[in-house]
């Protein structure tokens, strides 16, 4: 059985003090069997479009960047079968995989940050155990 561990930290963007954002990772802990889908919740908040992010850290190595959505095609595909699917509506940006390995066990983080130059971007955590 593989174990997904998810620590969550809630993240929060200011532009000048009136606008923030933040994301924010729903599990914290996540247990799945090798070969079983896998499902990485994010949820964002943001007043104007944002750019989201999916990183991955494997154990003893640095952080990568797994995949990005900034605009245009709504379901952005990764390596290793990963995928991810802005959804506007539900303000969600899901991380999945239709089968787990235990090559995908590793930290994950989802990031967010809004499409004005002058603001700056935080990372949110989830670490995926298998």
């Amino acid at each position: 059985m593989l174990l997904l561990l998810v620590p969550v930290l809630e993240v929060i963007f200011t532009l000048g003090g009136t606008r923030a954002q933040s994301v924010t990772q729903l599990d914290s802990q996540v247990s799945v069997s090798e070969g079983v889908p896998v499902l990485l919740r994010c949820n964002y908040s943001s007043p104007i479009s944002p750019n989201l992010f999916w990183y991955v850290q494997y154990p003893n190595q640095g952080l990568q960047l797994l995949l990005k959505y900034t605009s245009g095609t709504t379901l952005v595909k990764a390596i290793n079968g990963f995928k991810a699917e802005f959804k506007k509506s539900e303000t969600s940006f899901h991380l999945t995989k239709a089968s787990a390995h235990v090559s995908d066990a590793a930290e994950y983080f989802c990031a967010v940050n809004d499409t004005v130059p002058e603001t700056t971007g935080e990372l949110n955590t989830n670490l995926l155990k298998c």
